[in-house]
């Protein structure tokens, strides 16, 4: 079992931080307003501003505003103002045991996907695959069900996710259970082979992707194939693969015919349609959180990710 982090309070202090590229300034600056309508007070790091080509700011720089916000005991959250490219590349740097010592509230998706899998397998917490404040929060399109997807940082409530957020399919029917894992597929893919693989065994598959078309997605999930990753996992919940459209390479399978060559032999429940990732509304979940799969109801819920 994964450490539950405190829950947050109103009047807490949260820090926002840059682990990867640098956030678009004007989305974020119009973001920080609503976590002050949450009740919680800002820390910006200092990754924040820093711009070094695609990265915000070096790698040395990146991480030291992990560990300092982890580190700081006024701060009771950590929110990724973006995500972009450039965890991985500190990831066999970060003070493990420290986190350990001091866990918190972990918000991100996309690149932070490997910070999500390194801080579980590491840091043994339980952290959050959900709507980045540059990226999502600070844009026009922000939705009102991603807006409360925040409250589960307050409350402890289970996560109960059926069609009436999305129109859902089942690929594989049959129930399973087990913690929930995963996130961007490419940066579960990118993590094969390393000490940061993602242990699937006996847990339940989260996967969703941006801008890779059927052909590359095919490429991915044959690498995970072969990696036995569908084997070990117990059930996949898809989530949102926006733009996965042909686009260098036609004629081409649809996503929909490349997911069923991979998926509709196994003999493990499989749902698609979950508005998990890179979309609006953004339905955001504790990952390393105990999670029930049902293939047949076309269900998951998800035990809460706070104490």
């Amino acid at each position: 079992m994964r450490t539950l982090p405190k829950r947050l309070k109103k009047g807490d202090t949260v820090g926002v931080i840059s682990p990867s590229s640098p956030p678009d300034q004007e989305n974020l600056k119009k973001a920080l307003p609503f976590l002050e309508e949450l009740g919680l007070n800002v820390k910006l790091g200092k990754s924040v501003y820093e711009e070094k080509g695609y990265l915000a700011g070096t790698d040395k720089e990146r991480l030291a505003d992990l560990h300092a916000m982890f580190r700081d005991p006024e701060i009771a959250g950590i929110f990724c103002a973006g995500g972009g490219y450039g965890a991985a590349r500190y990831a066999d740097q970060i003070d493990y045991a420290m986190i350990k010592e001091n866990p918190k509230v972990f918000w991100g998706y996309s690149d932070i996907t490997f910070l999500h899998t390194a801080l579980g397998e590491y840091a043994e917490m339980v952290t959050f695959h959900g709507s980045m404040l540059a990226s999502d929060v600070g844009k026009p399109e922000f939705h009102e069900r991603s807006r409360r997807m925040f409250g589960q940082l307050f409350e402890p409530f289970e996560l109960h996710y059926t069609e009436e957020v999305s129109p859902l399919e089942t690929i594989v029917s049959g129930v399973a259970q087990g913690q929930l894992v995963g996130g961007n597929l490419s940066l579960i893919r990118s993590a094969i082979g390393t000490k940061f693989d993602l242990d699937v065994k006996g847990k339940i598959l989260l996967i969703e992707d941006i801008d890779e078309e059927p052909a590359e997605v095919d490429e991915i999930l044959n690498h995970l194939r072969m990696a036995r990753k569908f084997d070990e996992a117990a059930g996949i919940v898809i989530g949102d693969f926006k733009n996965a459209e042909p686009n260098k390479r036609k004629p081409s399978f649809s996503l929909e015919q490349v997911l069923a060559d991979y998926f509709s032999g196994l003999k493990i429940p499989i749902v698609k349609g979950f508005k998990i990732g890179h979309c609006e509304p953004h339905f955001s979940v504790p990952l390393g959180a105990l999670a029930r799969l049902d293939g047949d109801a076309k269900t998951l819920t998800i035990l809460p990710g706070v104490q």
